[in-house]
Parts: C-alpha cells; structure tokens; sequence
C-alpha cells in the first residue's frame, strides 16, 4: 500500500464546539467533552436537553453570562452553549473504505479539491453524512482544516462523519483506482450529470470555490459532470453543487 495511502491518524487541533445542534450531536456520539458553558438562567428547550446531557455523562458544567460567551466564542454564534472538546481525529483513507465493507455498500467518497472555506466544508461533511457518503478526503495543502466553525457549519455530522487528510490527492485517487474505484469531477464543461451513469464505487470530486478542480486532479478523473442551470449566472457555491451531485449518486443508487 502506497505512503499516501496509509498516513497516520493525525488531531486537529483542540477547539471549541459551538451551537446547540453541534453541541448535542457531539454528546450523543459520544465525544469526549471536556467542559461545558452555558448561558445563565437560559430555559431554551435545546439548552436545557444539552445540559441534562452534560450531567448524563459527568461533563463539569459553567453557566455563564452571554457577555463572556460572546468572549469565548470563536464563530460569533454560539446560540447559548459552547463545548471545549478533545480534538476533532482525522480518519486514514483506508478506515473510510472499511467503513463501505462493514456496511456492505461499495465505496462513495467525497474528495475536496482544495475547498478554503471552513463553512463550505462543515456544509460538505454534513451533505456526506445525509447522502450515505462513507467519508470525506481532503488535502493537507491550500484547504480548510477540521475546525470549530466547520463542526457549527457541519450541524454534527462531524461526529459521525470520517475525514481522512492526504498528502497527494492525486496519488491517492491512483490507488483507489487499482482498488476498483472510480472518480467523477464537478465540472461546468462536462457531461450532464443525469446522463451519466453514477452507480458503484464511486469518488465524488469537488474543486477549489474558485478555480474548480485543478489540472492533476482532473486529469484522474474517469468522468465529468456537469449540473444542468437554467439561470443567469453560471456557477454554483461549492457546498451547493456538491449536495446536488451527491443526491444525483443516491439517486441512481436507489434506482440500481
């Protein structure tokens, strides 16, 4: 098996989790906590369940005021609860394809092309969890990182979620290939994605909000695919047309 395959887990480094639905997706999944800080007196529903949680589990618990949340918080969102957390674990490539076997499904995975925006990424790894993707792989170069604003913009799908991180995106996508994989690239020149056949093992793959898919990425893919738009401006934010490929592969999954 080839180094870029078989990296080690790695950390990210430790961070805050913010936001009622991410906070609670973090307990029930059993996340290590480390602290909780709620807002004092709040009786929001959600707030109260995530504290009744906290308790569940033994996490030390502060009720704060909202000025020293705004202070802690790192997205300016916080929605009256913030979790300090031991650090987000990055996945290997090959726990994400063991994760396909023990489901007995064939491998779909979601790779980012050098995806900048932790909000977009957060958005991705939660359209990965809701379509059946069994993870998501991105490279350690000019990308987001596992953060605290992309656990708030993934709703908890972090939790549940594989995200392995890659030297060489490319190379990987060569040995997932000897390994039966197959790789569609998001692309506005390519063939319309309904007239594509997406069923099997397959790599979705997503390029940078900007640029696309860069070349070397491109060229190891098998196929293109275009979404088809019917408005006046001709591009899609990265998040967006990654959510509608991915539910064109669930589609035809479902129809196969």
């Amino acid at each position: 098996m080839g180094a870029s395959m078989d990296i080690e887990k790695t950390q990210s480094q430790h961070f805050v989790i913010e936001g009622r639905n991410a906070v609670l997706e973090a307990f029930r999944s059993g996340k290590t906590i480390d602290k909780l800080f709620a807002l004092d007196g709040c009786q929001d529903g959600p707030v109260r369940t995530i504290v009744r949680e906290a308790k569940k589990q033994g996490t030390v618990i502060s009720f704060v005021s909202k000025e020293r949340l705004d202070q802690m918080s790192e997205t300016r969102k916080h929605q009256g609860v913030i979790a300090h957390a031991a650090a987000y674990e990055y996945a290997t490539v090959d726990e994400i394809l063991r994760r396909a076997e023990d489901r007995g499904e064939p491998p779909f995975l979601i790779l980012l092309d050098g995806i900048e925006d932790p909000h977009n990424l957060g958005a991705i790894i939660r359209t990965a969890n809701l379509a059946g993707a069994h993870g998501v792989v991105i490279p350690k170069r000019r990308a987001a990182g596992l953060t605290a604003t992309v656990a708030k913009a993934s709703a908890g799908a972090l939790n549940y979620t594989p995200v392995a991180k890659v030297t060489n995106l490319s190379a990987v996508m060569k040995e997932l290939k000897e390994r039966g994989i197959w790789f569609v690239c998001a692309d506005m020149d390519g063939e319309v994605m309904y007239r594509q056949n997406l069923t099997g093992p397959i790599g979705l793959v997503i390029g940078n909000e900007g640029e696309g898919v860069g070349r070397l990425v491109k060229e190891n893919c098998d196929l293109t695919a275009s979404i088809p738009m019917r408005g006046d401006i001709d591009s899609l934010n990265a998040s967006v047309a990654a959510g509608v490929l991915a539910w064109e592969v669930v589609r035809q999954r479902l129809n196969h």
